[in-house]
């Protein structure tokens, strides 16, 4: 098996562009040997991305979900591993937040008609295929309809969370996300948090409801950083995890597949605590 390991990504069925299969050969391609499929808010990429890969043996696919929080500061992201995806809590709150962002992604459009910018709600549906409905989706259409020079322009002049079309949705705090995903056998892990305010505070609170680690390895995130959120992890015994984030944009703002340098001790760590926590619940 290929050493290399990227473990957040994304598909067609939240905020991606490629679909699990396609996802999942370009990782063959490209020699990744583990993968983590982490749509935002919905576990329905993972069993078309397991099936995909039984043409590829050599690449292993990590059940995976990404959940946004929301903190008095803005977003956190929770990251889960090795779910038990048809967990029905899990499935019933992933609903209720997808709806949620129906609801969000609708308010949107029409502060966006409010400011002159008309986008039909069929093609935010249409590029969502299905999946969980995301501001990037809305983004993509203002990019289509050159409102916007680029992806990144549609959030800081409309869609951020300054921005004059912005809207909330419903959303967990960061501890009921950790809990969701532990109570779902899964391993909760905090997504980008170099720029997370009173950082050590929450991975003290978050480690009490079942946190096992912190993405250290991720994007453009230079050495300092990267040795600064390991050393956290390492105070706190947590597990330093890492991947690209990536969407399928093809853009010079996104890190190519695979191209995040997570260590494959990174997803050694993961799966034996998985391992490890799985015989201990058999055990009782």
């Amino acid at each position: 098996m290929s050493k290399r390991v990227d473990l957040h990504l994304h598909t067609t069925y939240s905020d991606g562009r490629l679909t699990p299969g396609e996802l999942i050969q370009i990782a063959a391609e490209q020699g990744i040997g583990v993968i983590a499929i982490t749509d935002h808010d919905t576990i329905n990429g993972i069993e078309p991305a397991l099936a995909a890969a039984e043409c590829f043996p050599y690449v292993t696919v990590i059940p995976g979900v990404e959940i946004n929080t929301d903190v008095d500061q803005g977003e956190v992201h929770i990251l889960g591993y090795f779910l038990d995806y048809k967990n029905k809590p899990l499935l019933k709150t992933l609903e209720s937040l997808r709806n949620s962002r129906k609801v969000r992604a609708q308010k949107m459009l029409d502060k966006l008609d409010g400011l002159g910018i008309h986008i039909e709600w069929e093609r935010i549906l249409e590029m969502a295929d299905g999946g969980s409905v995301g501001r990037p989706h809305i983004a993509q259409a203002l990019f289509e309809g050159q409102h916007v020079d680029t992806l990144q322009d549609a959030f800081e002049r409309y869609i951020g969370r300054k921005g004059p079309a912005y809207a909330e949705r419903d959303r967990l705090s960061p501890r009921e996300a950790v809990e969701l995903i532990a109570k779902a056998s899964g391993m909760p892990v905090i997504a980008h948090p170099a720029s997370i305010k009173d950082l050590e505070e929450m991975i003290v609170d978050l480690k009490q409801s079942g946190l096992v680690g912190i993405e250290a390895y991720y994007d453009n995130y230079d050495k300092n950083t990267v040795e600064r959120l390991s050393g956290l992890a390492a105070k706190y015994d947590l597990i330093a995890t890492g991947g690209s984030d990536f969407h399928g944009f093809e853009d010079d703002h996104e890190t190519p597949l695979g191209e995040a340098r997570v260590p494959y001790e990174c997803f050694q760590h993961l799966m034996e605590l998985s391992q490890k926590r799985h015989e201990e619940r058999k055990s009782k």
